[in-house]
This record gives C-alpha cells, sequence and structure tokens, in this order.
C-alpha cells in the first residue's frame, strides 16, 4: 500500500479593514504630534497646543531639549 501526501493548507491572505488602516494612521500621526512636533507642522499661531504636546513629550520621559 503506497502512503498518500497531502499538500499543506496554505493560510488565507489576512484583510485589514480600511477602518482598521484609518484608526492607525491617525494614531501615528498623533503620536507623531505628541512625540516629535517641534512646530514643524504646528505654526506658532498654535502656542497653547504646541505646549501642550510639549508638556506631553515631557510627561512621556521624551527628551525634547
Amino acid at each position: 500500500m503506497a502512503a498518500t501526501v497531502h499538500p499543506l493548507p496554505t493560510p488565507d491572505a489576512i484583510r485589514v479593514p480600511l477602518i482598521g488602516w484609518l484608526v492607525a494612521g491617525v494614531g501615528l500621526l498623533g503620536m507623531y504630534l505628541v512625540l516629535q512636533e517641534n512646530g514643524a507642522l504646528l505654526a506658532e499661531s498654535w502656542t497653547t497646543i504646541h505646549e501642550l504636546f510639549h508638556d506631553g513629550r515631557h510627561a512621556f520621559g521624551v527628551p525634547c531639549h
């Protein structure tokens, strides 16, 4: 009696819904703003928001100056 060889099943592709990509993109943008924004994206007229992000960097322990 001959042995039958069965190929291993191939996994299906992982499909990420569009809302998942949007949430990830907004999250990455938020992380950039909080951790790296030093006035390149936000104009000086947004001083309050800039200071909020500046304080957030210090709260996360990220050196910024």
